[in-house]
């Protein structure tokens, strides 16, 4: 059974690190949002690629659900003597992923490439794959003063703590899907749309010119899981995110915003009243428990997704 994973953030993560419990590593392709990259002291820096490369492997700080378990913080450190920006925090092990990935993309690999290696590196036998080899950068809108904010400016040294009032992805219109996404949508038994951001998770990969239309034709194999919980994120900004830009900060709201490509939603029990009004959307819904307490507890919620 072939699976495809529409992945960013740590939900996406924590999912892909259940379903390779459940389907063979080698027989699963997580297509991964790339509009939170940035470039760092030089460094390019491919978070979400990284938290699913680094929870798969085991290897993520399972305190923060970023960066590697075990860092020392010694090149931050002295940076901030040297009065350099820290607030996003790269640890010493972690530096070495961005100083390969960098040194790569300089002698002219793709983003694809570079992740393939890295992944291999850290024994992964699933294909993690960026949507794009192009650079697509989430950029939001602050409501009231209308200042622009690229996504780890709001994210991280804001802390999420502003309100939004518009969402963009710049470059995504001239964006091309990387090799071998479209092919691994269209071939994929099963399609499933991972518990991340809605707005700048799938969003962005929805917007690489392409991707939606690929998914749209396998609507009836497509399975979304909501991130939403009893109205909450259980990390980061999506309730508050969905609701600032006007939409309902409820699975129902999720399904509005996926009905167009997925044929299923998956919801929490907490949930279970919203069930009926998911169904009236066009939607299948399954209603289980979707917290992903472990890899063994992922990997039950990805058991019920591929309909197991």
């Amino acid at each position: 059974m072939t699976v495809v994973v529409l992945a960013g953030g740590v939900g996406a993560a924590r999912l892909l690190a259940g379903m390779v419990r459940v389907v063979p590593p080698a027989e699963i392709t997580a297509v991964v949002n790339v509009a939170d990259d940035t470039v760092l002291h030089g460094l390019a820096v491919s978070p979400d690629l990284d938290t699913v490369v680094y929870t798969v492997a085991g290897a993520i700080d399972p305190v923060r659900g970023w960066g590697l378990r075990d860092e020392s913080w010694q090149a931050m450190a002295t940076l901030g003597r040297y009065g350099g920006a820290t607030w996003f925090s790269l640890g010493d092990r972690d530096l070495g992923t961005h100083l390969y990935r960098t040194a790569r993309r300089a002698e002219g690999a793709r983003l694809s490439e570079v992740t393939g290696e890295i992944a291999r590196a850290w024994g992964l036998e699933l294909d993690v794959r960026p949507v794009s080899d192009d650079p697509v950068r989430t950029v939001l809108t602050l409501a009231g003063s209308g200042e622009e904010l690229a996504f780890q400016d709001y994210f991280v040294r804001l802390r999420h703590a502003v309100a939004v009032s518009a969402v963009r992805f710049d470059g995504a219109a001239a964006a091309r899907p990387a090799l071998g996404v479209l092919e691994a949508i269209a071939a994929a038994n099963a399609l499933v749309v991972a518990p991340s951001n809605p707005i700048v998770s799938i969003g962005p990969v929805m917007a690489v010119p392409g991707v939606a239309e690929a998914v749209t034709a396998r609507r009836d194999a497509v399975v979304a899981v909501s991130p939403l919980v009893g109205g909450r994120a259980l990390k980061g900004p999506a309730d508050r995110l969905m609701r600032e830009l006007g939409h309902e900060d409820s699975v129902v709201g999720v399904a509005k915003l996926y009905a167009p490509f997925a044929g299923t939603l998956v919801i929490d029990e907490v949930d279970a009243e919203h069930a009926e009004a998911v169904r009236a959307l066009g939607l299948r819904c399954v209603v289980t428990d979707t917290i992903m307490r472990d890899p063994a507890a992922a990997a039950a919620l990805c058991e019920v997704a591929l309909g197991r």
